[in-house]
């Protein structure tokens, strides 16, 4: 019994590891602060990850980086694994040296460090295709 039932979880982990591979990053997703909206988009050869940002909510403190409105947030970052993405970025004005993990259809990881000191981490959700 302990077979059939560690066999049927190896088939559960490979069937959701197989629905990652295939999933794609091309869309728009928001940042888990509900504030920022950011087009991704594979770009380049076709593995490489081009981004946009293309949204801000009316939040007072977003008044600021209206400037950085449709400005290239990503521009070609290599995969480097299979759904995970590295590289240099560009978020709110600041370069930042990143990575973009793919953990789902509907779910990204960035994180993402200035000056090798002042790191963050973003959780990104899909709201459109």
């Amino acid at each position: 019994m302990r077979n059939i039932l560690g066999g049927a979880a190896g088939l559960l982990m490979l069937a959701a590891g197989m629905g990652v591979a295939h999933a794609s990053p091309n869309g728009v997703w928001e940042l888990d602060s509900r504030d920022t909206r950011i087009k991704l988009e594979l770009c380049g050869d076709g593995t490489q990850l081009c981004g946009t940002l293309v949204w801000l909510s009316d939040a007072d403190y977003n008044k600021q980086y209206e400037q950085f409105l449709n400005q290239p947030v990503a521009n070609k970052i290599s995969q480097n694994g299979a759904n995970r993405w590295k590289g240099a970025m560009r978020l709110f004005g600041q370069n930042i040296t990143g990575t973009v993990t793919q953990r789902s259809d509907t779910q990204m990881t960035l994180q993402g460090c200035a000056l090798l000191v002042l790191c963050k981490s973003y959780e990104m959700f899909k709201v459109s295709k």
